[in-house]
């Protein structure tokens, strides 16, 4: 399906349009239920999560089908960007400068396209984590059809889903930190859609170019 780009705000530039920011809204919801789903599941120290995730009797019902639905979503999200999640030739010169993006400076980085190489990592992360928590958690959630003979199939599925989930949880802390607190305007742009051009300019000025038919003045 091709995005259709409508109509920016005056002096703003179209960032992510509604089917993107809908299917990233739709991961994130279904990631924070099943983190907290999950956690309850995991620790009985947790186990109070499942008053906010519903109930125990609807956290196990659901936990399993929201976690076909945000594995879904993800590859959703990645038909939607496929392109722009390719890492390219500058995205290794960007990475060797990263202190200057830690630090908010990036004027002093290469350009760079759409998304900087820590955001594609991200995605990129949390759908490997996406295939390990999925295909492990098939096999947990009808643990009585494992034969007996097959039971160190469980063992490993469980060692996966734990550590796929604590990678997801990582990622997850690390994208909303940078998302709100680091860079300004990152959280808004996921509401809106749009961004000034000032803004791209700034942080992606590659993907800015592109967008003004190569210009860097505007």
């Amino acid at each position: 399906m091709k995005i259709r780009w409508h109509k920016p705000g005056p002096g703003n530039l179209v960032r992510y349009q509604f089917q993107e920011r809908a299917t990233h809204w739709v991961v994130a919801a279904n990631c924070i239920y099943l983190i907290a789903s999950g956690l309850a599941l995991r620790s009985p120290h947790l186990y109070w999560l499942s008053t906010l995730a519903g109930g125990a009797a609807t956290m196990r019902y659901l936990h399993p089908i929201l976690g076909l639905v945000y594995f879904l979503a993800l590859l959703w999200m990645w038909w939607l960007w496929r392109k722009d999640l390719k890492i390219q030739p500058y995205d290794s010169k960007w990475m060797m400068q990263i202190e200057a993006y830690i630090t908010n400076h990036d004027e002093d980085l290469p350009g760079i396209a759409r998304w900087n190489p820590g955001q594609k990592i991200f995605y990129w992360l949390m759908l490997s984590a996406g295939f390990g928590l999925v295909f492990s958690g098939l096999l947990l959630w009808f643990p009585e059809r494992i034969p007996w003979s097959w039971q160190s199939l469980k063992f490993i599925a469980i060692v996966t889903h734990a550590s796929c989930a604590y990678a997801s949880i990582g990622g997850l802390l690390i994208h909303v930190y940078m998302g709100i607190f680091l860079v300004k305007g990152g959280f808004e742009q996921m509401i809106t859609g749009e961004v000034t051009k000032p803004w791209a300019k700034h942080h992606h000025r590659l993907w800015y170019a592109r967008l003004t038919g190569g210009r860097t003045d505007d």
